[in-house]
């Protein structure tokens, strides 16, 4: 790697960063000491304080190793929206020893299943509003479940418009083994003491990798810890700054920037579980918001908001984010008005970032410059020698924040993980080049995904699906060019003789509905009459793909 991006380092910054060699819980101890009554996170107006979240994370900790008999190393399924709850669930998790499990909550009963068997989780913690997807599972996958109702924190009322899901009231569940989240809290259990240190696994987000197949990527507190408190260090966000939570907490930029590393630092956090671009721009207001991270399409839309001139939005000091490129011509008119929105890149298997961009040199559709500790690399994705500047090929990272590989499967994890020169470095899949100043761009991608709004949709879980209704004969998905999302998932299929003229696309889109997570429901159907496929008869999906991204363009 070459040196032409130390002449854009931050002035404020050292070249390496100094991380606690501590387990994470630690953090919020050390939080709560230094400021008990300060709050750490504000739900709907609704304030939770530092010292009220470690206790209360320690009071669930208790219940998970007594009454659920949670174990030292045992994974722990986190099912929930952004919350305070969420916040609670995850510190308890750590507290009693455990491994953070995180869970899309766009996923439904099948996927989560998938996750429970695949890590050996049979403890979950989840809200209300998912119970009925978790329910099929009781008793048999999961033997333990603490329900968590949002509206049980929300004591006073709000300035904002509360969603319905959040207000509902508690619901009973009477299953065997299934518990309130008030009934874990009121039976009084102390855990035992803690004895994770810094090598122990922590949190194992699940990704899609460079396969289809989800696969848990093993983080430990020391690599969670990097990130947290790099990405403090790299913004030079000060304990005195209010941050909005937007990105999700199960998402590793999410959990890194606007949870452990505000925890880490003991900064407050304003917590929005759905993206509303008018509460937005009121908790700014309100709290007097510093900053936050959040994907290009909620910054566009923001900004977007004819209403906007209303509030008063002096406070903000950065927005950053990353999961897709900032279109350029957004990213100019946001600079015309005086706002700097920062780039970085990063993967659940670095559990977020390894580039960012210098908050005073930011460059538009940038990936950034590799952060404290990271060496980066373009290689040639075939011999792995290294490239010059302007030449693509595949990115490379090697830095303290790395994966220790993907839970139970060490092929994929031999495959994603090389040794180069004595240092190990991950095989991203992504194509990019370093420019003259050694900055990265990504160009496209060697492994198939789909990027939607910063969702990753993996195109072969999607056809799998789909070749389960019965009307599908063929089915290749794809990504289609969409103006807001950046990239939307189209399915191209070939139907059974016998249902010609009896299926449309709508209705194959609301069957997907029923059957996946949102964010990977084909939001276009194409009905052909064949596949283009190779002389072994594999469906070529890139020829597909290329045809698409040709009539776009």
């Amino acid at each position: 790697m070459g040196t032409a991006h130390l002449k854009f380092w931050p002035a404020h910054a050292e070249r390496t960063v100094d991380v606690p060699r501590t387990h994470l819980f630690y953090n919020l101890e050390v939080s709560a000491r230094r400021q008990p009554g300060k709050a750490a996170f504000v739900y709907y107006d609704n304030p939770l304080s530092f010292e009220a979240l470690r206790r209360e994370a320690e009071l669930l900790a208790g219940f998970l190793q007594r009454r659920c008999q949670v174990a030292r190393g045992d994974r722990v399924l986190l099912y929930m929206q952004n919350s305070l709850q969420f916040v609670i669930a995850y510190y308890a998790i750590l507290r009693a020893d455990a491994v953070v499990v995180p869970v899309n909550p766009m996923c439904l009963t099948g996927e989560l299943s998938g996750y429970a068997h695949d890590c050996g989780a049979s403890v979950a913690l989840l809200a209300q509003e998912l119970y009925p997807r978790a329910a099929p599972l009781a008793g048999t996958v999961l033997k333990h479940m603490v329900v968590a109702t949002y509206s049980d924190y929300l004591k006073a009322a709000s300035e904002l418009t509360v969603p319905e899901f959040v207000q509902a009231a508690r619901l009973s569940c009477g299953e065997p083994g299934v518990v309130s989240w008030q009934e874990a809290l009121a039976a009084g259990l102390e855990p035992a003491p803690y004895q994770n240190g810094p090598d122990d696994l922590a949190v194992m987000p699940y990704t899609s990798g460079t396969t289809g197949e989800p696969k848990g990527c093993m983080h430990t507190h020391g690599s969670a810890m990097y990130t947290a408190v790099a990405s403090m260090q790299w913004f030079q966000t000060q304990p005195e700054f209010t941050l909005l939570a937007l990105a999700p907490f199960f998402h590793v930029t999410g959990m890194q920037g606007s949870m452990n590393g505000p925890v880490y630092l003991g900064n407050t956090v304003v917590i929005l579980p759905r993206w509303d671009r008018d509460a937005a721009a009121r908790c700014v207001q309100r709290y007097r918001i510093a900053g936050w991270t959040a994907v290009p399409t909620m910054i566009q839309d923001f900004f977007a908001n004819p209403d906007l001139a209303r509030y008063d939005l002096s406070s903000i000091r950065r927005l950053s984010g990353g999961g897709a490129a900032m279109p350029a011509a957004v990213a100019q008119r946001l600079l015309d008005s005086g706002v700097t929105y920062v780039e970085g890149y990063g993967l659940s298997e670095t559990i977020s970032p390894t580039h960012i961009n210098p908050p005073q040199r930011a460059k538009p559709q940038c990936l950034g410059i590799p952060i404290y500790g990271v060496e980066s690399r373009v290689v040639d994705p075939q011999t792995l020698e290294e490239l010059p500047p302007g030449e693509v090929g595949e990115i490379l990272i090697h830095g303290p924040q790395l994966m220790r590989g993907y839970w139970n499967k060490p092929a994929a994890t031999e495959a994603a993980l090389v040794t180069i020169g004595g240092k190990r470095f991950l095989r991203t899949g992504d194509l990019g080049h370093v420019d003259e100043d050694g900055y990265f761009f990504m160009v496209d991608r060697l492994k198939r995904m789909i990027n939607a709004s910063g969702y990753k949709v993996w195109p072969s879980e999607v056809e799998t699906f789909l070749y389960r209704h019965p009307a599908v004969r063929e089915a290749c998905v794809i990504a289609a060019r969409d103006e807001y999302r950046g990239e939307t998932v189209k399915a191209v299929v070939v139907l059974r003789d016998e249902w010609r003229g009896r299926l449309d696309e709508q209705g194959l889109v609301a069957w997907c509905r029923e059957h996946m997570a949102a964010y990977k429901v084909p939001r276009r159907v194409a009905f052909v009459t064949e596949l283009p496929k190779s002389g072994s008869g594999k469906i070529q999906w890139r020829a597909l793909q290329e045809r698409e991204f040709a009539a776009s363009t």
